[in-house]
């Protein structure tokens, strides 16, 4: 039975029920106060009358603190705060986009959830900040595969109209990735040495082995780490031994597709929340044993304690 059948997909109240079970095992949470005994629950209340629902509309999941008196929500807190979509289009939206590998656009979650373009948008994007994990574990330690793979693409236009040479009129992005493990990207200025070195060393253990192609960028930079070999890729060499960087030029790949295939655009100062996107469907893919549920489970839990609303679309929040 597809997993889409699930209650939750589509009866508001057992979608309040799941999120509750998701983000509190151990019982409600109050956000305002931090309580978790003296909670409430208020069935039967309603939202205010509208033309359109004279009536009201039931509030699904309404709670009370005893503590401090404020209602709340298990919406509250989280990406779902303040969002006008119905909490099972939510999960409908999210298992699209975990399950997806190229990822879905705002265009097809307007079709296929019957919601306006601008609310699919903002969805999306919504639920891009939830996959970001912001990961402080070094790669390439203990229990790795020791060896972590540096290389950077270019991807898109930049706004601005000034002339640039070489790769310059589009946005850089850098990728570290360790074999059989995860990838951390980044959206950096440039690919100079003085961009990528810094970010190289406080995302590797000393203990990793770099492997890079043949960049000048490249050259002596990480030579306090176990090793660092490069292949001559301006030689046509691409593969010597255990020395190659084809598992981050994959990675590369399917961003490209995604980016290209399905987003078609991109802004520079969205890029970040792509990269999040690509990186988490990555380090929770079939090969490391997730499917599409526990990914999707993944990205649930990444809502609580994240907000992003309309007039802050940019901002940065703790992970």
């Amino acid at each position: 039975m597809s997993i889409l059948a699930a209650k939750h997909f589509h009866d508001e109240a057992a979608a309040f029920e799941e999120l509750e079970a998701i983000l509190w095992p151990e019982g409600p949470v109050c956000p305002h106060c931090g309580a978790m005994d003296r909670i409430y629950d208020l069935k039967g209340v309603r939202s205010k009358p509208s033309k359109k629902n004279p009536e009201g509309i039931e509030r699904h999941g309404l709670k009370k603190c005893g503590h401090c008196k404020k209602q709340f929500t298990v919406r509250v807190g989280t990406i779902f705060e303040d969002s006008h979509a119905p909490l099972h289009k939510w999960f409908q939206a999210i298992h699209m986009m975990v399950s997806s590998k190229k990822g879905v656009s705002s265009h097809q979650l307007h079709r296929m959830l019957e919601v306006q373009y601008n609310t699919a948008w903002f969805m999306a994007h919504r639920i891009r900040e939830a996959m970001r994990s912001g990961g402080l574990a070094p790669m390439g330690g203990n229990g790795g595969s020791g060896i972590v793979e540096v290389d950077e693409t270019f991807i898109g236009r930049k706004s601005d109209k000034k002339k640039r040479q070489g790769h310059g009129h589009k946005h850089a992005v850098l990728s570290l990735v360790e074999r059989g493990g995860e990838v951390r990207s980044f959206h950096v200025a440039t690919s100079s040495a003085a961009e990528v070195t810094p970010i190289v060393n406080a995302n590797v253990a000393k203990e990793a082995k770099i492997m890079t192609d043949d960049g000048r960028h490249y050259i002596r930079q990480f030579d306090d780490y176990a090793s660092h070999e490069t292949v001559q890729h301006t030689k046509d060499e691409y593969v010597r031994g255990e020395v190659h960087t084809n598992t981050v030029e994959g990675y590369f790949s399917v961003f490209k597709r995604g980016m290209k295939g399905v987003y078609q655009h991109c802004s520079e100062k969205h890029l970040h929340r792509y990269l999040a996107e690509f990186d988490f469907r990555y380090n929770a893919r079939s090969a490391l044993g997730v499917e599409d549920t526990a990914r999707g489970l993944k990205a649930i839990k990444g809502a609580k304690g994240k907000r992003l609303t309309y007039r802050r679309p940019n901002a940065e929040f703790a992970t």
